[in-house]
């Protein structure tokens, strides 16, 4: 399939919400898996970034998530929820391939469940902590169902930097700099 074109900051699907997926077993699904994981895979082969993407970056609304971790199988979300979460919060570094030139710091539940379904259309939960930095991932693609980007959970504007910054600063203690 096609690597996609990523929609960027300010185009005014980002802030659209997704629409739930009535049939995950439908081809047109599995079509934007393929087409989410392509992409995402180009990504990070030419940047150095992409460990996740949403559909709607790519023009998609649709409530579908892709995952791939380095080292792991790709791992597509459909119809994802958090339907529970920690009392404690962390602040981490953030960023976007969206706007991939600035990174923030933004504030998220330590651990989240999520609720969700696969291309076969069962339902799983799925715990996500700070192993693999699964939680904050998740919790940043599933805002992106709901129009709401990193940006808008900005702990302090003085956090916005550069990703040249950023490089030089921070990324060997982010989870960028574990690949």
């Amino acid at each position: 399939m096609p690597i996609r074109d990523i929609l960027q900051l300010g185009h005014p699907v980002l802030r659209q919400i997704a629409q739930p997926v009535p049939d995950p077993t439908a081809p047109t699904v599995a079509a934007l898996v393929t087409d989410l994981t392509d992409t995402v895979a180009h990504w990070r082969e030419t940047t150095g970034y992409g460990r996740a993407i949403a559909a709607p970056q790519i023009g998609e609304l649709q409530r579908v998530v892709l995952l791939r971790l380095p080292g792991q199988p790709v791992w597509p979300f459909i119809n994802p929820s958090i339907v529970a979460y920690s009392p404690e919060k962390t602040v981490v570094w953030d960023a976007c391939l969206s706007f991939l030139s600035i990174f923030m710091q933004v504030e998220r539940y330590e651990w989240i469940m999520v609720r969700y379904q696969d291309l076969a259309g069962q339902w799983h939960e799925t715990y996500a902590g700070r192993e693999d930095d699964l939680a904050e991932l998740l919790q940043h693609e599933i805002d992106h169902l709901d129009g709401i980007l990193s940006i808008d959970r900005i702990v302090d504007i003085k956090t916005l930097c550069s990703r040249e910054e950023f490089e030089r600063q921070y990324r060997a203690d982010s989870p960028y700099g574990r690949s």
